[in-house]
């Protein structure tokens, strides 16, 4: 009986260790490798490049805060913006006879109005336009804000 209720004990003791004993758990992840190229696909469209690293045109948003015939004054406002906004980019275009002052690089529309109307008290007239734009600069703006 002695003999008996020893091996009880150890079947039982060796079952319970066999219970609480637990295996690394291994997950298998099945997916189409199209997948990562259309992710990597995406990425590269966001950030304006074709798959050959040429640049795609990306239109966008821009804020208009300047327009006359003066050139000095037109650079004028370029300077006192850049001393304002350092962190945007500033374009300066001339169609005979007038120049123009566009700041920013924006993906929508509703990130130009922000802008403006943080503007307003600085720059009387201000004008929001859609027009191609740089999308690194686009996005580089954003991710500080």
């Amino acid at each position: 009986m002695n003999i008996k209720r020893s091996l009880f004990t150890l079947l039982i003791s060796l079952l319970a260790a066999g219970a609480f004993s637990q295996e690394a758990a291994k997950v298998t992840v099945i997916k189409d490798p199209l997948i990562d190229s259309l992710i990597a696909r995406r990425i590269a469209l966001n950030k304006g490049v074709n798959r050959d690293g040429t640049p795609i045109i990306v239109y966008g948003y821009r804020v208009q805060v300047f327009f006359g015939n003066d050139r000095k004054e037109a650079y004028n406002e370029q300077s006192r913006f850049n001393s304002l906004y350092p962190e945007l980019a500033t374009y300066i275009s001339y169609t005979q006879p007038n120049y123009r002052v566009k700041v920013g690089d924006f993906r929508t529309k509703a990130e130009a109005q922000k802008l403006l109307n943080e503007l307003r008290p600085q720059f009387p007239t201000l004008f929001i336009f859609n027009e191609r734009i740089n999308p690194l600069k686009a996005d580089e703006y954003n991710v500080d804000r």
